[in-house]
């Protein structure tokens, strides 16, 4: 079975990638998300796949699904009805915080409420210390009556566990969950110890509180998946996408769909990576915008920059603190309420605003002839010229040219005294300057100079957009893959099966020795691989990464270091040197001879390279050169028009140059090139716009 299936959920669009490894060929495909029901799409969209491609489905070898489920019901309140046990005299923790205003001078400021109300939450009699020692026992009976009165009184479907502490000894957190499961088997149950294995309680507790307010939606949502995929005749195996960039076995997903808040995004990040280790461009900003977001994230020396904690729910966009803080493994990203469904309005002080709120996909743009009513980009990248209003989605959907006219002349034109045109350029003008503003404060705040790296543009807007913004933050070089519509699910296909693993236990390294040191991340490595081995991974193929949590001593916050050689005596006896080094290129100075601590340690096992390689072919491309030009079309850019060349993508030979204005179509994409402008297609089919430096 050489073929594999990846499937990206998005707001508006499901991404599909049907690769053939034995011919080296890819078939994609993006239909309307089912939002009622995203499985609908799924299975609905596979099937579409194979049809049109004639392949049977037991030729499918395994399918890679990355989805945005998590991350919505959070967002939106959909998850499950929640209890929380917690140690007595904290159960206020959820509401205070961290006691900390992201904005010292808003005294309107506002925070997301907490996943589990206060009265589902009951405190019980317990406490163990910061280094693990139990000091009062738990009270097991009392722990059985708290969750009966919260079967009875609140209807919970969850249980959430967070004591105090229990990231260094979860006996008595484990101890409770074995009640669940004996007395209240139909309870879904989280520990905190089991999902973020670290100190400082709010960021632990909250995180396990989203794992088990999503756990049992997720859960109905994979079971029906994969019922769905059997009844289609699916006999491979099913893999889902996590936050940090690696897949997981639908077990392993099940238990921890907390780290599935970034599952499809972290695709498109990576298959960029791949895209810029084959051109050797190893510093990227990989930039995708979908019909509902526009997604940024940083490539250094070839692989994305990564985080371990993360915020969802923002209350405010761009403000840290301003969201539920999540403790995850995580590619580093910035996310903005921009995409081809974001909404134009004229706001309360006259003047034309854009997003975030979205049309989504029902009903989605008016051009979509869904009933929509509100203006979008969409309606205004079709009144451009960018769009085809009979070549969407390959012809698959036709626009409605004559509602995005109406809904722009009525909503923004004439409120604002504008011609059409100029109304729609300045819809797609004030995207482009949010998401550049959005990744040059993403860049700078990781000292990251995109004027001497190259971006990699995808997703269904992302062409249309991705010239513009390089040239207001400068960067002289874009890359257009070949399939950029659908470019998350290629990156499915990229992605290995891996697991991450973070515990805290301070410790000063002048209390460890070489044994001492390799001994502590034994376990971790066990469990790490363990995951991957159970998922069908052979132990010889599985690569492990060690790193720790350092500081100096009194510090509140720690650096990571990379350990080189893994949890040997070579990295001990230069961890040391490692430390003073990474502290003072962050710092610009280093303290050499002050007590360092260790805080958390940390294992990340990957299985093989899946394969995928940057040079694929589109299975259903035709021949090169043959008609390349499809026509003309009249762009306006500015205040200026032109009559412009259309190209088809697929017909593009290698080494074509094209002279903007133009654009250039592929079945979910097109690339809009500006007046001026210059791009070419290299030998494994990208298209590339060279820039220059400002």
């Amino acid at each position: 079975m050489s073929y594999r299936i990846g499937v990206d959920i998005g707001g508006t669009f499901t991404d599909f990638a049907l690769y053939d490894a034995d011919g080296g060929t890819m078939a994609i495909h993006k239909q309307l998300t089912t939002p009622s029901d995203p499985s609908v799409a799924v299975l609905d969209g596979i099937s579409t796949l194979l049809t049109s491609n004639d392949v049977e489905m037991n030729a499918i070898g395994d399918i890679a699904h990355g989805t945005t489920l998590v991350t919505n019901a959070v967002i939106e309140r959909r998850g499950a009805v929640t209890g929380m046990l917690v140690t007595k005299g904290f159960s206020d923790i959820p509401d205070m915080r961290l006691e900390q205003r992201y904005d010292l001078f808003d005294l309107r400021i506002g925070f997301p409420s907490a996943l589990v109300e206060r009265p589902r939450r009951r405190e019980i009699a317990e406490r163990v210390q910061y280094d693990g020692a139990v000091t009062e026992t738990v009270d097991l009976d009392a722990a059985q009556k708290a969750i009966r009165d919260l079967v009875d009184s609140q209807d919970i479907e969850s249980l959430v566990v967070c004591f105090l502490h229990a990231y260094a000894n979860p006996a008595h957190e484990v101890a409770v969950a074995e009640i669940v499961r004996r007395e209240f088997p139909e309870l879904y149950v989280t520990t905190s110890a089991d999902v973020v294995p670290a100190m400082r309680e709010y960021e632990r507790w909250t995180t396990a509180c989203i794992n088990a307010y999503t756990q049992p939606m997720f859960d109905r949502y994979l079971g029906g998946l994969e019922s769905g995929l059997a009844e289609l005749g699916f006999t491979g195996k099913l893999f889902i996408m996590t936050s940090s960039g690696g897949i997981l076995a639908p077990d392993a997903a099940r238990r921890y769909p907390v780290r599935m808040l970034e599952s499809g995004p972290a695709a498109g990040v990576l298959m960029s990576a791949l895209h810029g280790r084959a051109m050797h461009l190893p510093e990227l900003l990989s930039f995708d915008m979908g019909g509902t977001t526009a997604k940024g994230a940083l490539v250094r020396g070839g692989a994305p920059l990564k985080k371990y904690d993360m915020e969802v729910a923002r209350v405010h966009d761009f403000k840290r603190g301003s969201g539920l803080p999540v403790v995850t493994p995580a590619i580093d990203m910035i996310e903005i309420g921009a995409g081809g469904g974001s909404i134009a309005e004229v706001d309360e002080r006259g003047l034309l605003r854009v997003g975030p709120r979205s049309a989504g996909a029902d009903p989605g743009p008016a051009c979509y002839g869904a009933g929509g009513k509100n203006a979008t980009l969409t309606d205004a990248n079709l009144i451009l010229g960018y769009l085809d209003p009979g070549h969407f989605l390959g012809g698959e959907m036709t626009l409605d040219i004559e509602a995005a006219r109406q809904v722009i002349q009525d909503s923004i034109a004439t409120p604002l005294g504008l011609d059409l045109p100029r109304a729609a350029w300045g819809i797609h003008e004030i995207i482009n300057e949010d998401v550049a503003r959005a990744f040059r404060i993403h860049a700078s705040e990781r000292g990251f100079d995109y004027r001497d790296s190259s971006m990699v543009a995808f997703g269904g807007s992302g062409p249309l957009h991705a010239l513009a913004v390089a040239r207001i933050l400068k960067i002289p070089r874009v890359v257009f893959p070949i399939g950029a519509g659908v470019m998350s699910a290629l990156g499915l296909l990229a992605s290995p099966l891996a697991f991450e693993l973070s515990r805290s236990r301070l410790t000063f390294i002048d209390d460890l020795d070489r044994d001492s040191f390799a001994g502590t991340f034994a376990p971790l490595i066990g469990d790490a691989t363990g995951f991957l081995e159970r998922a069908g991974v052979a132990s010889d193929d599985i690569s492990v990464r060690c790193s720790v949590d350092m500081r100096y001593y009194g510090q509140g916050r720690e650096i990571e270091i990379v350990l080189p050689d893994g949890a040997s005596t070579d990295s001990f006896d230069g961890l040391l040197g490692l430390f003073e080094a990474r502290y003072a290129a962050l710092f610009s100075v280093s303290t050499p001879g002050g007590p360092l601590e260790i805080v958390n340690w940390k294992v990340e096992a990957t299985g093989p390279d899946t394969g995928l390689q940057s040079g694929y072919r589109m299975s259903s491309s035709g021949t090169a050169g043959s008609g390349a030009q499809k026509g003309t079309r009249r762009g306006y850019f500015g205040t200026d028009s032109y009559e412009c060349p259309v190209y088809d993508r697929y017909q593009l030979q290698a080494g074509t140059e094209i002279t903007g204005p133009a654009m250039v179509e592929e079945r979910e994409s097109t690339c809009v090139i500006g007046p001026g402008e210059t791009a070419y297609i290299d030998d494994a089919g990208n298209l590339i716009a060279e820039l220059g430096k400002a």
